[in-house]
C-alpha cells in the first residue's frame, strides 16, 4: 500500500440489538435493516457509501487511462456461433462497444444479414437485455425473454420473422425457463411463478413453479397448465419438445442441485398423462436424443465423471437400460447428436477435448482444437453434416469454426480482430497440493519474460461450487491487467465440476472449507514459487466466489494485499430466506439444519470479522437490482468490515444501479466497472502503470 494513504471516514452504520437464537447459538444481527434496499434509510445508506467509493477512485489518476484503453481494446466485433432453425441462420453480433448484442437472421451464410431483435433500442441506457429465445422449428416465429435492470424476472414476446414486427403474446412472471414449440408453432412450454408482490419482488422467496403450454394468439390467463406439484413447493421444471416433435421431456430441479428427475408427455396423444421415468433424486439426467420410444441420457449415475446411457420407454426398468459411452478418465460434459454421430465434450485437467463416436459408442476421431483453451458450439439437428464451434484460450479471443462432420475438417468461419499480440503472453498449467494433500490445477497467464522475484502484482480468480467448471477463457479486462505488468492465475478448486461429480461434493455442505483450504492454497504456492508477495496479491470472484474470498480473507487476512468479493453470498445464515437463495442448501446445507448449522457459521463472512483486524484492501461490488444474491449480503458484509477494520487500507463498497447479478449488463457499465477495479488495485497494490 502506498505510504500517503490516509485513513478514510466511512459513512455511519447504525447498530441494532437484534439477535436471533439458532439451535441454542445466540447470533447477533446488527444490520438487519439493511435488508430492506429500498428503505430511506437504506437508499440514504447507499448513496453514502457510493460517496466515498467514487470519492476515492475518483482521485486514481490512472484509472482514465486504464478506462481509455478498456474502451479501445473492448472495440472490436464480437459475433456468436451461427444455428439454422427451418431455412433461415441466426447469430449475434455486437458492433464493438454496443451495450447489448443484436441478433441477426440471413437466408444464406453468405447472405446479407437483416435485424432481427436490437435490444439496444428496448431501453435508453442499454439496461434492457434480451435473456432467452427460441425459433419455431419452421424458422417463422422468435420467442424471446428481456430482463430489466439486471432482474432474474422475465417477460416473453412472440416475434414474426418474416416482418419483424411483434404479435400481441405478452408472458409476465417467467423466471429460470426458457420456452420450446410445439412442431406444429402453435405455441410454446414454458415454466412461470405466481404473480409476486410488486414491492418486495426483488426479495421475496420463489416457490410453486408450474409448467404452462401457451398458445399463440391467447391471453396468458388462458395458458394450459401442464404440471405442477403442490406438494412440493421446491420443484422446478424445464420443459423441452424433443428434435422429432412427439415427446415432451421434463427434467424437474430441485434447487440448485445436480440431481434431477426426468418426466415425459406424449405429444401425439392429447389426453396422454405426464409419466414419471425417472422419479429419484439419485443423479443428474441430461437428455440428448430420442429414436422412437429409446431415450439417450448423459447420466453421473454409478459414474461420477459422466457416461451415456439409452432407456427404452417401453421397457425402462434400471435393469434393461444401456450404456452406450462408459465412463473415462476425462469428465463428459455434454453430448450431441450431429451427423447421426455422437459428439462428445469432455474436460481433461479443465480444457476441452471433443470426441466424435458413432451410436453405438464406437470411438471415430477426437476433433483437433487449436491448443489447450475452451471449445463449445457443435449445435445442429440430427442429420446435419456442418456445426459451428468456437475456441478460445485466455491468449485467443473466441474464434469461430466451421466442422465438416463428414471430412473432420475445421476451418476457420470468424477471427476477431483485437488490439493486441497474442505471442506476447504466455498460459501455463501448474499442480499445487492443497492443505489435505488434494492436487488441484492452476492456470497462470502472463507477459513473457516476468521476473519470478516475487514482486508481480497477482489477480488470483476463482469459483469452487455448483459443480461450475472454469475453462480458460479470453476477457479484454484481464489483457489489460497483463498489460500492466499484472499475472492472472486461475486455480480449479473442489466445488467444481472439472473433474465430475466426486469433486464437486469434496467441496458442498460440510466440506466446503475444502474449497477455502484450495483458494489459500493457491496463494501460498504462488507467493512459495516468487510470482508474488502478498502486497502485490489480490483476491477476487464473484456471487458464490464472493463467498469464496469473504470466507478466505476473514479466515487469512494477513495472506492478501486486496480482496475484491463480487455479488457475494455473505450471510450464510439467512442466504435462504432471499428470492431463490433457498435453492442453495443444495449445495452450502441449512443453518436452519442443527447438524450443518455449526459449519456454516464456521465460515460465514459476515459472521467471522474480528475486531480490530487490518483487513486487506476491499472493494466490495454489488448492484441495487440483484435478485440472485440479494445486495444484503454486501451491504450488511461492508458495514461490518468497516467497523471491525483497523488500518490504512480502503473496504469500500461499489453499488451499480440499474443492474442485478451480472447477465445481461450493459457494455459502458462493465467498462466502467473494470475500471475501477483495476484503479483500485493499482493504487492498493503499488502497481507501477
Amino acid at each position: 500500500m502506498p505510504s500517503s494513504e490516509k485513513s478514510l471516514t466511512y459513512p455511519s452504520s447504525h447498530k441494532s440489538d437484534r439477535v436471533d437464537n439458532y439451535h441454542g447459538t445466540v447470533v447477533a444481527d446488527p444490520y438487519r435493516w439493511l435488508e430492506n434496499p429500498d428503505s430511506p434509510e437504506t437508499r440514504v445508506w447507499i448513496e453514502s457509501q457510493n460517496q466515498v467509493t467514487f470519492g476515492y477512485l475518483g482521485e486514481i489518476s490512472a484509472r482514465e487511462k486504464i478506462k481509455q484503453r478498456l474502451t479501445k481494446l473492448w472495440d472490436y466485433e464480437k459475433y456468436s456461433i451461427p444455428f439454422k432453425e427451418g431455412e433461415q441462420y441466426f447469430y449475434f453480433k455486437n458492433d464493438g462497444l454496443q451495450n447489448q448484442s443484436v441478433l441477426y437472421t440471413l437466408k444464406s451464410l453468405d447472405a446479407e444479414p437483416r435485424v432481427l431483435l436490437d435490444p439496444n433500442k428496448l431501453s435508453e441506457d442499454g439496461t434492457v437485455a434480451l435473456s432467452g429465445l427460441s425459433i419455431s422449428e419452421d424458422g417463422k416465429l422468435l420467442a424471446y425473454g428481456i430482463s430489466t435492470s439486471g432482474s432474474d424476472w422475465q417477460e416473453w414476446k412472440v416475434r414474426d420473422i418474416e416482418t419483424g414486427e411483434d404479435l400481441q403474446d405478452h408472458l409476465k412472471w417467467i423466471k429460470f425457463s426458457g420456452a420450446s414449440w410445439t412442431h406444429d408453432r402453435q405455441g410454446f412450454f414454458y415454466s412461470r411463478y405466481d404473480e409476486p408482490n410488486e414491492q418486495s419482488r426483488l426479495e421475496d422467496v420463489n416457490f410453486y413453479q408450474k409448467l404452462y403450454y401457451h398458445q399463440l394468439g391467447k391471453p396468458q390467463s388462458e395458458d394450459v397448465l401442464i404440471y405442477h406439484r403442490p406438494d412440493q413447493k421446491e420443484w422446478g421444471f424445464s420443459g423441452g419438445v424433443t428434435e422429432d416433435g412427439r415427446y415432451l421431456i421434463i427434467s424437474v430441479w430441485l434447487g440448485t442441485d445436480s440431481k434431477n428427475l426426468v418426466f415425459y408427455k406424449d405429444l401425439a396423444n392429447p389426453n396422454a398423462e405426464v409419466v414419471e421415468l425417472i422419479n429419484e433424486f439419485e443423479a443428474n439426467y441430461s437428455f440428448i436424443d430420442n429414436d422412437g420410444s429409446v431415450f439417450y441420457f448423459r447420466t453421473d449415475l454409478n459414474a461420477p465423471r459422466g457416461r451415456l446411457i439409452a432407456i427404452d420407454t417401453n421397457n425402462p426398468a434400471p435393469e434393461n437400460w444401456q450404456e452406450i459411452i462408459p465412463q473415462s478418465a476425462e469428465t463428459l460434459e455434454s453430448i450431441g447428436i450431429l451427423n447421426n454421430q455422437l459428439v462428445a465434450d469432455y474436460l481433461k485437467d479443465a480444457h476441452t477435448q471433443i470426441k466424435i463416436f458413432d451410436l453405438k459408442g464406437e470411438f471415430i476421431r477426437e476433433v483437433e482444437l487449436p491448443g489447450l483453451g475452451s471449445a463449445d458450439g457443435f449445435g445442429g439437428k440430427r442429420y446435419d453434416t456442418e456445426t459451428f464451434y468456437n475456441f478460445t484460450s485466455f491468449t485467443i479471443p473466441e474464434t469461430i469454426y466451421r466442422y465438416d462432420m463428414v471430412t473432420g475438417k475445421s476451418e476457420v468461419f470468424r477471427a476477431p480482430k483485437v488490439d493486441f499480440n497474442p505471442d506476447d503472453y504466455e498460459t501455463k498449467q501448474v499442480f499445487y497440493h492443497s492443505k489435505d494433500g488434494t492436487r488441484v490445477p492452476m492456470f497462470i497467464t502472463h507477459k513473457k519474460g516476468i521476473k519470478l522475484d516475487g514482486n508481480n502484482p497477482t489477480y488470483l480468480y476463482a469459483y469452487g461450487g455448483f459443480n461450475i467448471s472454469m475453462t480458460p477463457g479470453f476477457s479484454v479486462s484481464l489483457l489489460v491487467w497483463m498489460e500492466m505488468g499484472g499475472v492472472y492465475a486461475m486455480p480449479n478448486l473442489r466445488g467444481g465440476g472439472e473433474y465430475g461429480e466426486e469433486w464437486h461434493q469434496g467441496g458442498m455442505k460440510e466440506k466446503k472449507q475444502n474449497v477455502f483450504d484450495d483458494f489459500i492454497g493457491a496463494a501460498e504456492w504462488l507467493i512459495a514459487n516468487k510470482y508474488t508477495k502478498t502486497d502485490k496479491l489480490a483476491i477476487a470472484g464473484g456471487s458464490n466466489g464472493g463467498l469464496l474470498v469473504g470466507a478466505c480473507m476473514t479466515q487469512r487476512p494477513d495472506l492478501f494485499g486486496a480482496a475484491l468479493p463480487a455479488v457475494g453470498v455473505m450471510d450464510m445464515l439467512r442466504f435462504h430466506k432471499f428470492t431463490i437463495g433457498w435453492a442453495w442448501t443444495a449445495e452450502y446445507g441449512s443453518p436452519d439444519n442443527p447438524e450443518e448449522f455449526p459449519a456454516l457459521y464456521a465460515y460465514s463472512p459476515l459472521h467471522n470479522l474480528k475486531p480490530d483486524t487490518a483487513y486487506p484492501a476491499t472493494l466490495i461490488t454489488t448492484a441495487d437490482h440483484d435478485d440472485r444474491v440479494v445486495p444484503a449480503h454486501s451491504f450488511k458484509f461492508a458495514a461490518a468490515l468497516q467497523a471491525n477494520h483497523r488500518g490504512d487500507a480502503p473496504v469500500l463498497i461499489r453499488i451499480e444501479t440499474k443492474a442485478g447479478h451480472g447477465a445481461g449488463k450493459p457494455t459502458a457499465k462493465i467498462i466502467e466497472e473494470a475500471a475501477d477495479k483495476w484503479a483500485f488495485l493499482v493504487r492498493t497494490l503499488n502497481v507501477e502503470v
